[in-house]
């Protein structure tokens, strides 16, 4: 018999023998909690005996009667009664089901995509198992035991909750990160917010799939906190709860006709071509000539630009199959996007604005009146906004920059134009009062200068004709539980720095903590403002760990019992296989799914 020792390193604290018999068994005997002996014997039928000699007398018994129907039956004596059942009924594709009636005792699910590329995660923070065969009946087993640490749970698993974990996982060598995700799929607004013809800023999905790779992150979807599990329940099973939960809901006017047929949300019709599950029947009234946009920001001229982009470029993207179709048989030729103040104050950027300049079958109409006396201003604008600007003056004066440019955009049947200094006041409908006919818009003026410039209404009104109003003014946070602190009138939860007003061990993240402001990048930076708040209390002892059946362990009987079953990153990935899959029969990234039930019984299956 060749012994060999194997000294697991790091931040695992066992020290384990394994050993072969000459192509007969292989087995490892270790001691982590309590102590296990396991043997595998390479001839058919199978069998697997492990026995633990501390109190409880667990028996395992492995057996294969035929080639891929295997079974394992663990039997615990003591009170509970618990019982494992692994079932494989294709080769590569195993099952493992345990129902453990003890409080605290935990489910463990494992999945193998690929014949001997087995992984079992089971007591996270405690114990783990590691399968690898090589060949058909040569397997190997491993157990270890990691070292037990701080378990902290994040709600949300957009840009701000996979950045705060990010920053946790780097710079605290034990803690356990939980990310819980109403969805069954993660990256919130990259996924469901970021334009189908901008793939290149999906690309920090990587980023994030790189973080829910470390063996101390785990992505539990389709659990709604607030609902499915309280947060004072999570504030009991971990160690910080950190709220990351975004901005879902929509600002409004408040004006007259604003609930119309024809007028939406930005919000909603991004979710609608993005496949945002709660948005999939938006049937947005596209057979109008005129849409009007209201609000300057890149929202908004991302939905203008989804409105006239030609439909043989849109269907090379991920947008949905239902938009696409959708999109085919729209009337829409003109949009209007209007802002209450001047060009100085435009929040949008200029790779937002030059992609607008160079739609095809498309030209811009601006009004040079409107940027009259900013030749001289531009010398003393910040860069981003000089060139931004300067862009704007010189689109409203020539169009285009060549001859050749000028004659396509003359030859354009689509166009686009800005409207400054403009409020919207009413949405008038249609006589029959079926839909919208138009709407009023109040003319204003500027009180002060540059960024910091008031619109005061001047009391002239105009009116607008369009059959299709986007309010593109901002999202806004909601509460989603009583026992969080809200700020209902700044939509957020008030913080210092990430840390929770009068809640310790409570955190929050992203644009539930700041408001609904920024791009990506600000998301990272104050993801690892938060994240760093959290690993600064861990580390001074201000947040003292519990210890014992924590995090997941502790979370997971109590989704068991209400029926709720949490799709992992495992279970993601399946998702994603499938979505990829379907979009390269069709030449497009990917064709998601929009049904929740389907993502359901795709990331399940083979359980």
């Amino acid at each position: 018999m060749d012994a060999q020792k194997v000294v697991l390193a790091g931040r695992l604290a066992l020290t384990g023998v394994l050993w072969r018999m000459s192509g007969k068994t292989t087995g490892v005997y270790c001691r982590a909690v309590k102590k296990h002996w396991c043997e595998t014997v390479f001839q058919s039928p199978q069998r697997l005996f492990c026995n633990v000699s501390a109190p409880g007398q667990n028996r395992c018994f492995f057996h294969t009667s035929t080639p891929g129907q295997k079974r394992w039956f663990f039997h615990i004596s003591t009170p509970g009664q618990n019982r494992c059942l692994y079932h494989t009924s294709t080769p590569g594709h195993h099952r493992w089901l345990s129902n453990n009636s003890t409080p605290g005792q935990n489910r463990c699910l494992t999945h193998t995509s690929t014949l001997g590329q087995n992984r079992c995660t089971s007591t996270p923070g405690h114990c783990r198992w590691y399968s690898h065969a090589s060949t058909p009946g040569h397997r190997r087993w491993y157990c270890h035991t990691a070292t037990p640490g701080p378990h902290v749970c994040i709600v949300g698993s957009g840009p701000a909750g996979f950045y705060t974990a990010q920053h946790i996982l780097k710079n605290h060598k034990t803690a356990r990160v939980d990310i819980y995700e109403k969805l069954p799929v993660p990256f919130g607004l990259v996924r469901f917010g970021v334009a189908p013809d901008h793939p290149e800023v999906k690309n920090v999905i990587n980023t994030f799939t790189n973080t829910a790779a470390n063996d101390r992150c785990s992505f539990l979807g389709n659990v709604t906190v607030g609902k499915d599990v309280t947060v004072a329940e999570l504030r009991q099973a971990y160690d910080a709860v950190i709220m990351s939960y975004g901005a879902d809901a929509d600002k409004e006017f408040g004006i007259p006709g604003e609930n119309l047929p024809g007028v939406y949300s930005a919000r909603a019709f991004v979710g609608w071509y993005n496949g945002l599950p709660q948005d999939k029947h938006l049937a947005p009234m596209l057979d109008t000539d005129t849409a009007v946009v209201l609000g300057q920001g890149n929202v908004a001229l991302d939905v203008a630009r989804i409105l006239l982009t030609p439909l043989s470029i849109l269907k090379k993207t991920d947008i949905t199959d239902h938009a696409a179709a959708a999109l085919e048989t729209s009337q829409v030729k003109t949009v209007y996007i209007v802002g209450r103040r001047g060009p100085l104050q435009t929040a949008f950027t200029i790779k937002e604005l030059r992609e607008m300049t160079k739609l095809p079958d498309c030209r811009p109409v601006l009004d040079p009146a409107d940027f009259t006396g900013l030749e001289d201003k531009v010398k003393s604008l910040q860069r981003p906004r000089k060139r931004l600007t300067e862009l704007l003056i010189k689109t409203s004066q020539t169009g285009g920059a060549t001859a050749q440019e000028t004659q396509r955009l003359d030859q354009a049947t689509r166009e686009w134009g800005l409207k400054f200094l403009r409020s919207p006041l009413e949405i008038l409908p249609t006589q029959d009062g079926t839909r919208i006919s138009a709407i009023r818009l109040g003319v204003n003026r500027l009180e002060g200068s540059d960024s910091s410039a008031r619109a005061i209404p001047t009391g002239e009104t105009e009116v607008l004709s369009c059959g299709l109003v986007l309010r593109s003014i901002g999202y806004k946070s909601v509460p989603i539980d009583d026992s969080v602190p809200f700020d209902s009138q700044k939509g957020v939860i008030p913080n210092t720095a990430g840390r929770v007003t009068g809640c310790k061990g409570l955190y929050c993240s992203g644009w539930v903590r700041r408001g609904p402001t920024g791009v990506i990048l600000t998301t990272m930076t104050d993801g690892f403002e938060t994240g760093k708040a959290v690993v600064d209390d861990l580390t001074t002892g201000v947040l003292q760990p519990l210890g014992g059946v924590r995090g997941q362990e502790w979370i997971q009987p109590l989704l068991h019992k209400r029926g709720i079953q949490a799709v992992t990153f495992e279970d993601w990935n399946k998702i994603d296989n499938e979505e990829m899959m379907r979009g390269e029969k069709v030449g497009k990234p990917r064709e998601k799914i929009v049904e929740v039930k389907e993502m359901l019984q795709v990331a399940l299956s083979g359980r």
